[in-house]
């Protein structure tokens, strides 16, 4: 049969390691495909022709994305250019002319996937997004394909590597949270404008999407709860593990009675679990089916060749629905258009978990009452307390607690009541808490 051809914007990291994989891997590739793939145009303002192996095969590089899209020859698309626009009007395009896609862009699927998937819908064409969340690890098709059987009952995910690496080493060698996330940003783990990463703005598009995958609910990313790392402290890495607890910054989407969890955020979790001993850079994806329990999904969620790797396999399974039949694919979203249901998403007022909490607290009798008067007030059980002794000279003690679960909107309500108080003085640090099984 003819080669199936693919037209690539952006020769980046991503774009680069994906030109290298179908390359190097062509003849095994075109035996899982049944067809050979050739890249035969591909759009790039600037690129490093030194760096790129396998960049000589490709039929013809332009600085004009657009020309791609309307490529006549081009049967599928590889949108690796990142960002909202212009991928969102390529990307679209793309599917007015008849083009299936593949994409990294988990932003793009976040904010405009309900759009993007109709589109595809109507147009007869898929659009193919393993790689847009947890780079080389194949989690999408996991949840849509691999777990079909399954009721999804929550997952929680370490799905961005560079908050994972600034604690890892905040844990490991008890440095601080700027001085971590400048080697972070001199290894290439971070931007230079690191908000996306270390805010949890990008963890929280990919847990947009693996919500609507688990749930069969639409994309809402506007729904996500989402809190950063920045405001952790060595003090309270030190703490958690004291008490026998890792810090992770984590995604969790849980189904509820009232309805659908969607939250990212530092969370507690026992150092026993598995989920809680990956470290550096590596991402890992817990999933609790009813059938199968929990399972965990661990590698390489971002560089060139593990994301390249996602993007390539994406290409692989549309050839192969465009040499056998391509009347019954996978849904987008893992449940058929029309069955996306209305569920609701809990605001985080709503969602109950247990919570470490940090109080800097005067030297004098009665601080300690006072503040589990005021927490038992709120109807907030007290699992465990740790009051370090002052350092001479100093008027104030760190204390900590562990609470029983409890709503969210009890704590804000206790943690109001606990800063006004003249006992305490600063903030209260809050992070949340989970057991996770496995």
């Amino acid at each position: 049969m003819e080669p199936v051809k693919i037209g690539l914007l952006g020769l980046g990291t991503v774009g680069g390691g994906s030109v290298t994989v179908l390359t190097r891997n062509a003849d095994e590739i075109a035996r899982r495909a049944g067809r050979a793939i050739q890249i035969t145009h591909a759009a790039a303002r600037q690129y490093d022709p030194e760096r790129i192996e396998g960049l000589e095969q490709i039929g013809r590089i332009s600085d004009d994305a657009f020309a791609v899209v309307d490529d006549p020859e081009v049967d599928i698309v590889i949108e690796l250019i990142g960002g909202y626009s212009p991928a969102r009007e390529l990307v679209l395009k793309a599917i007015e002319n008849g083009k299936h896609v593949v994409t990294a862009n988990k932003a793009l699927i976040a904010m405009h996937g309900n759009e993007i998937f109709a589109a595809a819908q109507a147009k007869g064409v898929m659009v193919g997004f393993e790689a847009a969340v947890a780079g080389g690890i194949p989690i999408i098709k996991a949840v849509r394909e691999g777990l079909a059987a399954n009721r999804i009952e929550w997952i929680a995910g370490i799905i961005n590597g560079t908050g994972n690496f600034i604690l890892t080493e905040m844990r490991d060698k008890g440095r601080d949270f700027a001085d971590v996330l400048a080697e972070a940003q001199r290894l290439g783990y971070a931007e230079a404008d690191p908000t996306f990463d270390v805010e949890g703005i990008d963890a929280a598009h990919k847990l947009t999407i693996l919500a609507s995958l688990a749930f069969g609910i639409p994309l809402q990313f506007d729904k996500t709860f989402t809190e950063g790392i920045s405001q952790i402290e060595p003090q309270d890495v030190a703490f958690a593990a004291e008490l026998g607890y890792r810090i992770k910054h984590l995604g969790i989407t849980r189904r509820t009675a009232a309805g659908i969890e969607m939250r990212v955020h530092p969370t507690l979790i026992p150092h026993r679990r598995l989920i809680a001993n990956v470290d550096g850079v590596m991402n890992a994806v817990l999933v609790k089916g009813d059938a199968v329990g929990p399972t965990l999904y661990y590698g390489a969620g971002a560089g060139a060749l593990p994301t390249a790797s996602a993007v390539v396999a994406d290409v692989v399974d549309l050839v192969r629905a465009l040499t056998t039949d391509p009347t019954n694919r996978v849904p987008h979203l893992a449940f058929q258009p029309d069955e996306l249901a209305d569920t609701p998403v809990l605001p985080i007022d709503a969602v109950e978990t247990a919570y470490y909490l940090r109080i800097t607290a005067l030297d004098r009798t009665g601080v300690m009452a006072s503040i589990a008067g005021i927490l038992s007030e709120e109807g907030i059980s007290i699992e465990a307390i740790k009051q370090k002794e002052p350092a001479e000279g100093e008027t104030t003690v760190p204390l900590i607690l562990l609470t029983h679960r409890i709503e969210e909107a009890a704590m804000n309500r206790a943690i109001a009541r606990i800063e006004a108080f003249d006992g305490v003085s600063g903030k209260v640090v809050r992070i949340r808490m989970e057991g996770l099984e496995g």
